[in-house]
């Protein structure tokens, strides 16, 4: 699906004004609203000619998103658990009590960098002569503390990849994300057209080559180059279209706001593998990437389903609210069009009974049973703690809000549900209903004038 001829030259005028502005030697950029890119632009020159949808650029931490993926299908297939410490799996690191779940967070409190010369610009290390420099002084904060972003943590996941696949990082990221997704020009290095990393002095119109080199035991921080076109791709998946490669609901996992950034001026977060971020009451989900020499970035409005992704061969020059400006050309000008509301196709009777008006003390709810076979906790009367629950067993897990996590257990007497226990939490039909089991009891005498 194209966008409109006015819609393509609002985005193109934007497109042209960041490479200029930005004095970026080329720039691509597009729009996706489906596996193929709605609209790309390339402005600039690469090798004497335009550069378009098939040329490589580096995209730096995008590389970390695609790890992640990785790493959450282990968890997912139970080779893993997010709360396991990194010792189980990489046996031997002076920091083996982190776990896996905060290192794809950013919050295990490892130093942003390798121990080692500048590791973006200098050959890569194998993992055991990586491993061999670390100590406890690559620990700069208590474990959980804090959100502080670490390339060396990134590359922590990369070894456990290895040893839980028994094949190389890079291996496993081509096998099990990027073939499936279509990707089939995102390389750990430089294959067919690919630009050539500039920066672009401060004060001068003149360029300096930057260096590019394997960065080994570092490469699943920021290694993978790509195409405009794959990165499309990847964006649709973001968006929630993920194949075989991963379930909907642990990519909505990875997309909820863990960890915050304090150092960032708006709202932003980070989640597993994932930049979360809020800007005029909008959230954006994706990640940036930078290595000397190149910015890339990918960003999607999950509510609007349109993705916005860039590359660049400059050092700086593009930052992220370029991405935004495109995707706000596409909302405002070609919003996306939901899907019709439909009925359930069928309903169970006994979820059905809980759906209706709650009381939890005197706060009022509204229980509602969604086509997707969720039930959404409603607050009423202009507040309330909501959240979505899906079914598991005999019980009800919630997915976000204050409730993310816990547990909703209906409540029987007498062969009807009477009550509904959320973490110890009671509602009840009416408020401090007494044939509910509301904890330290409900007053006989029951509701009086003051």
């Amino acid at each position: 699906m194209s966008v409109a001829p006015t819609t393509e030259a609002r985005l193109t005028a934007v497109a042209a004004r960041l490479q200029t502005d930005g004095r970026l030697p080329s720039l691509v950029a597009g729009i996706t609203r489906g596996p193929e890119l709605a609209w790309s632009c390339g402005r600039g020159d690469v090798d004497g000619a335009t550069p378009d949808d098939d040329v490589q650029y580096r995209i730096g931490s995008i590389t970390k998103t695609v790890t992640a993926i990785a790493v959450m299908r282990l968890r997912d297939e139970g080779v893993l658990s997010l709360d396991d410490p990194v010792e189980r799996h990489v046996p031997g690191t002076p920091y083996g009590d982190r776990t896996v779940g905060q290192l794809l967070g950013h919050s295990g409190g490892l130093s942003a960098e390798s121990p080692t010369q500048w590791w973006e610009r200098s050959e890569g290390l194998s993992w055991a002569e990586l491993i061999a420099r670390l100590s406890d002084e690559d620990v700069k904060h208590p474990a959980g503390r804090r959100f502080h972003y670490s390339n060396l943590g990134y590359a922590v996941l990369g070894e456990v990849l290895s040893r839980s696949r028994h094949k190389p990082w890079a291996d496993v990221l081509r096998d099990e994300v990027l073939l499936p997704l279509g990707m089939t020009r995102t390389t750990t290095r430089p294959s067919g057209r690919a630009a050539q990393g500039y920066a672009v002095h401060p004060w001068a119109d003149v360029v300096l080559r930057e260096p590019e080199h394997d960065a080994g035991a570092m490469g699943p921080a920021g290694q993978l180059w790509a195409t405009l076109t794959d990165l499309g791709r990847f964006a649709w998946f973001l968006l929630g279209h993920t194949g075989d490669v991963l379930d909907p609901s642990t990519l909505e996992e990875m997309a909820g706001p863990g960890t915050v950034d304090g150092s960032s001026l708006g709202w932003s977060a980070y989640g597993l593998g994932l930049q979360v971020i809020r800007v005029e009451g909008r959230t954006y989900v994706g990640h940036g990437g930078s290595m000397p020499g190149f910015i890339a970035g990918v960003f999607v409005d999950p509510l609007e389903q349109t993705g916005a992704v860039a590359a660049t061969n400059a050092t700086s020059g593009l930052a992220t609210g370029g991405l935004i400006s495109l995707l706000d050309i596409v909302r405002q000008n070609e919003p996306h069009v939901v899907e019709p509301w439909r009925p359930s196709s069928s309903v169970d009777p006994e979820t059905l009974e809980l759906t209706g008006t709650w009381y939890w003390g005197t706060s009022a709810y509204g229980l509602r049973l969604t086509a997707d076979g969720l039930l959404h906790l409603l607050g009423l009367q202009g507040a309330g703690r909501e959240s979505r629950f899906r079914r598991r067993g005999d019980a009800w897990v919630g997915l976000d809000g204050y409730h993310a996590g816990e547990t909703l257990r209906p409540v029987h007497e007498s062969g009807s549900v009477v009550a509904l226990d959320l973490g110890s939490f009671v509602f009840s039909r009416t408020p401090y209903d007494a044939v509910a089991p509301i904890p330290g009891g409900v007053d006989p005498d029951g509701w009086q004038p003051a």
